[in-house]
């Protein structure tokens, strides 16, 4: 419970790069001990989104704008890897479960609910791989990165654009064209990539 209220508000805004997490604080503030406190702290540094420095305490991580091109040079490496593998084995299930999200995601305008929508879509379409330590990476790296996709899903442009590229992407995938819809994954990580950078750059 606490680590799921801190990681919202990190990925809000409510919580920003670099602010301190005195663990007293949490504890008060959530009516527990240090203990629990602490573990919540851990459980978000592994995913990326506290630092824990020693005799200094918990910090929001912030990440520059070369993290954030490196994150996604990942995600696209793992996230087509894992397309490729799942395309095969893809199921009349999961072609109906994805396009019910990309449905959903069409009339949701709160950001954070839009940012978990697309992480669930595109879990959707990767979980036939059967390689659940890439996907256990993948999510990692996308909570690492959500915070600024939540910050660019208020952009009516980029939220349509998103939802077309979700389109193409699964409509490749149920032709069976697993290097397309690999193709066109990977240019729209890059598009993302490209937005964020850029205005971590500026800021």
């Amino acid at each position: 419970m606490i680590a799921a209220a801190l990681r919202r508000a990190i990925l809000v805004g409510e919580l920003r790069s670099g602010q301190p997490l005195p663990q007293d604080e949490i504890a008060a503030r959530f009516g527990v001990s240090k203990i629990p406190a602490r573990e919540a702290l851990v459980q978000l540094k592994s995913e990326g989104l506290v630092t824990l420095l020693p005799n200094r305490g918990a910090f929001v991580s912030a990440l520059s704008p070369d993290e954030v091109d490196e994150i996604y040079a990942m995600r696209a490496a793992l996230e087509t890897l894992a397309l490729r593998r799942a395309v095969p084995h893809m199921t009349k299930a999961d072609f109906v479960r994805a396009a019910g999200l990309i449905e959903i995601m069409d009339d949701e305008r709160d950001a954070l609910r839009w940012s978990g929508l697309n992480w669930e879509f595109h879990a959707v379409l990767y979980q036939p791989c059967g390689m659940p330590r890439l996907l256990d990476q993948v999510r990692t790296l996308h909570t690492n990165v959500q915070r600024y996709l939540v910050h660019y899903l208020t952009n009516v442009d980029y939220h349509s654009q998103a939802q077309e590229q979700h389109r193409l992407i699964l409509e490749l995938c149920r032709a069976g064209d697993a290097a397309g819809a690999s193709d066109r994954l990977a240019r729209h990580l890059d598009q993302a990539a490209v937005k964020m950078v850029a205005s971590l750059r500026n800021s």
